[in-house]
């Protein structure tokens, strides 16, 4: 009988890494609340006419990449491939943004099928953050300093790099875009496979490239930033502003770009070194165009998304491994000589429980004899030992002071308190 294993780029969490992910998702949270932004659930399906609408029918994602299906009703539904779309989805069709504005924010798997790698699943997890109905600057900015606070709070700042760029207004890149594919056109010898396909469906996309053979061409191509008019200058002259304001450092990368026409004005990537490859950690911008996809109504937006998965790589490598904050540990291990003492264990337990809630008790239930036991209770990395003897009292082994005492029961969780304060 063969081995059933996980589907390819699909992996499990195991218990010695899920309280890394515990710690990163407080982290995020807490960062959300303190800018003011309320949590989003949205659902894992959605139709495929969503993102063909709004990714795009030629894009990768929609043509290669979404996991879709057609279910019992013969609907055409897929597994999410990001989370943008499906947000927007929500407050359009919840009405959520009459005359007021809105600050959301998400967590959970996407779904994209392509090649596995380090740092790229098909079934990955983001944590995404959306703003509506503000077109100014500021908020753009406040995204910013969001992900900035994040990574300092996380011990990384000095690992990541911040790019920004300014896309216009889509009259503005539809005049780059010509002399875009001008250029190209002009230099068609030069461009690979991938980029040939996406001279007439994409072009903003070989901007991308990283066809060493193509970066020369690619970097005497016509900026967009050359293109931008009063406004459009206007709204990322105040960006800069406010990110020089906060002592935010950061690189106008002119490559830098969306290959959706729904994008308008900032877009930002925050970039490390240090994982080869996939080094974007954070990209965002504004998409003040999506809204119109759906409903033809203006709604002025803007966001970003952190890859989890790619994230705890890289404090795994600035941390050189998994820091011990990350990883679970009981404060109490209740064991027991008796071969029957298992009622007598769960017993105490509970009450420990019940008296001392912020203590995390874990029993041992193996059955085995007591070395056994005060030996996977060492493992565990606890800092009491609790033994049940056969007169039912109660041996405490404090490990942080190496000290043993006999207690009656009903005193343990008293002198439990009492050690623990100190």
């Amino acid at each position: 009988m063969s081995k059933i294993q996980a589907i390819r780029g699909m992996r499990d969490v195991l218990p010695d890494e899920t309280p890394m992910w515990q710690w990163l998702e407080r982290k995020f949270h807490q960062m959300a609340f303190r800018y003011g932004y309320q949590e989003m659930r949205l659902p894992l399906l959605e139709p495929v006419a969503l993102f063909e609408r709004a990714v795009g029918e030629a894009t990768d994602i929609v043509s290669k990449e979404m996991y879709d299906f057609t279910d019992k009703s013969g609907e055409h539904i897929t597994l999410r491939p990001e989370g943008t779309s499906g947000c927007m989805r929500a407050v359009l069709e919840n009405n959520m943004c009459y005359n007021k504005s809105q600050r959301l924010w998400y967590q959970g798997p996407m779904f994209r099928y392509e090649r596995p790698q380090k740092g790229r699943l098909r079934q990955f997890t983001q944590f995404g953050v959306e703003a509506f109905g503000m077109s100014g600057a500021d908020v753009d900015a406040e995204l910013i300093f969001m992900v900035r606070d994040l990574f300092e709070d996380l011990g990384i700042s000095q690992n990541v790099r911040l790019e920004i760029n300014s896309l216009g207004t889509p009259e503005e890149r539809q005049a780059h875009r010509r002399e875009l594919v001008s250029w190209f056109t002009q230099h068609r010898d030069l461009l690979d496979e991938d980029s040939i396909k996406r001279l007439d469906v994409n072009p903003l996309r070989i901007l991308d490239s990283k066809n060493p053979e193509m970066q020369e061409m690619i970097e005497n191509a016509p900026r967009l930033l050359d293109f931008l008019e009063d406004d459009s200058q206007r709204h990322f002259n105040t960006l800069r502003t406010l990110l020089d304001n906060a002592d935010i450092t950061y690189h106008i990368n002119p490559r830098l770009v969306r290959g959706l026409d729904y994008y308008s004005r900032t877009v930002f990537e925050w970039i490390t070194d240090d994982l080869g490859s996939q080094g974007t950690v954070c990209g965002g911008g504004r998409y003040d165009g999506l809204a119109e996809l759906f409903n033809g109504k203006k709604l002025p937006a803007c966001g970003f998304a952190i890859g989890i998965e790619r994230l705890l790589l890289l404090l795994q490598t600035v941390y050189d491994g998994l820091n011990p904050q990350w990883q679970f540990h009981p404060d109490v291990v209740i064991t027991s000589e008796l071969e029957d003492g298992g009622i007598q264990v769960q017993v105490l337990a509970c009450a420990l429980r019940r008296d001392l809630p912020g203590l995390r008790v874990l029993t041992d239930c193996s059955g085995t004899k007591l070395k056994r036991q005060h030996q996977n209770a060492l493992k565990s990395g606890c800092r009491f030992i609790l033994t049940i003897n056969a007169d039912q009292q109660i041996r405490l082994w404090d490990l942080q002071n190496n000290q043993q005492n006999l207690l009656a029961i009903q005193d343990i969780a008293l002198r439990l308190d009492e050690l623990n304060q100190k």
